[in-house]
């Protein structure tokens, strides 16, 4: 076995590939960035509206600039990642989160929040998923799957904590006030937790067999590459206008705000149900098979909430499950591009195929509150995302790769 540093890297042993401290910080400041930038907005955007007179149109869409902004600064970041590592680049971002969730909270005017969710963006790409899969699959090498399934487990109870936190907030304090204390929650958790838990040595990039050593721009234009792209931009625009659409699904079908909160929280608390399973549908499933299923899946679950009524615990039921599903739908992105290409280009990469597909779902939000009257509900956008899914399902049958070609004949 290599006793390089390279060899350390690629095989995946040694202490200087597995900072003890990363995953339990990585756990926490996942579940708290996730629930505070991003899980606490479906919660609060009713409050924000009544209390401005702004429009749910407009607030969605300075929220979906947000996701937008991380979805192209995630390319760059990819790339420092790979040659620098996640601490400067987390760190950063978590200062950048609480002082854009402060401009929110503060916002005197439209433009100011508009900014501040800009400003937001920036954070969530230097701080949400793809820089913490990014150190993982780097630390942790050939037992990266369950580092990523230990995170994403983690990542998973997100909105269970911080949707039904956010709503109690909402219901003693403003909505100010509220982003302004979950501001000081995300501040005092992920800033140091990334500023002294990441600091161990950067391992170089692996090398080991197995690795592809083809370079990033011509897997890139490759076709499985284009077409898993393609297959994931419609798998997400649908997962994250989903997520988005629950909250006024529920109350469109008589369910409180608070109600329909819980709901999104149980589907957190699903997610991590999903990704337990992540592991077990690896072992047995080829990596074109199971993408084309559990985009497949979540389809199924979408239709499943737009076509049954009630009552509201079956549809909390339903929600839970579509959670399920979205579990391992995160961790089949984690792993995608290790999977077809290995891990030598991971963050140039993951960041080339996640772009494509978080800039649709930073739309998805926008477009879901801009479409759901035009069709007549959530139901009927439920309806809608559900087909894309499937289109997605259909794309994912054609990402075969000549290495999957290989092992499966």
């Amino acid at each position: 076995m290599p006793t390089t540093k390279a060899g350390v890297a690629a095989t995946g042993t040694g202490v200087r590939s597995r900072p003890r401290a990363v995953l339990p910080a990585l756990c926490a400041t996942q579940i708290t960035s996730w629930g505070v930038v991003y899980y606490a907005f479906p919660v609060l955007n009713s409050r924000i509206t009544a209390d401005t007179g702004w429009s749910p149109t407009t607030t969605t869409a300075a929220f979906s600039g947000a996701l937008l902004v991380s979805a192209l600064a995630g390319i760059p970041i990819g790339r420092i990642l790979d040659r620098r590592g996640p601490r400067a680049v987390m760190t950063t971002g978590s200062v950048l989160a609480v002082l854009s969730l402060l401009t929110i909270a503060h916002a005197p005017n439209l433009a100011t929040f508009v900014a501040g969710w800009l400003l937001a963006g920036t954070a969530m790409a230097a701080t949400f998923y793809h820089p913490a899969f990014a150190a993982l699959t780097r630390w942790w090498g050939d037992d990266r799957v369950r580092a990523l399934t230990v995170v994403t487990l983690a990542g998973g109870l997100a909105s269970t904590v911080f949707a039904p936190l956010t709503a109690a907030l909402a219901e003693h304090f403003s909505w100010r006030t509220t982003y302004t204390v979950l501001a000081v929650v995300l501040g005092v958790i992920t800033i140091p937790a990334h500023a002294l838990a990441l600091r161990s040595p950067w391992p170089s990039a692996p090398t080991a067999a197995g690795q592809s050593l083809t370079p990033a721009p011509p897997v890139a234009r490759s076709r499985p590459f284009l077409l898993l792209a393609a297959a994931l931009t419609l798998s997400g625009f649908a997962m994250y206008a989903v997520v988005m659409g629950l909250v006024p699904l529920l109350t469109e079908r008589g369910a409180t705000t608070t109600e329909a909160a819980w709901a999104l929280g149980l589907g957190g608390a699903g997610q991590t149900l999903g990704r337990t399973l992540y592991a077990t549908v690896a072992r047995h499933t080829s990596v074109t098979a199971r993408t084309a299923a559990l985009v497949a899946a979540g389809g199924a679950t979408t239709a499943a909430l737009a076509l049954i009524p009630g009552p509201l615990p079956l549809l909390v039921l339903l929600a839970v499950i579509a959670g399920t599903v979205r579990g391992n739908l995160t961790l089949l992105q984690a792993t995608a591009v290790t999977d077809r290409w290995g891990t030598t280009h991971y963050g140039r990469l993951s960041g080339l195929l996640s772009a494509p597909a978080s800039i649709t779902a930073a739309l998805a939000p926008f477009a879901g509150a801009a479409l759901a009257g035009p069709l007549g509900g959530y139901p009927a956008l439920f309806l809608l995302l559900a087909a894309f899914s499937l289109a997605a399902a259909l794309l994912a049958l054609g990402t075969k790769t000549p290495r999957e070609l290989v092992q499966s004949s």
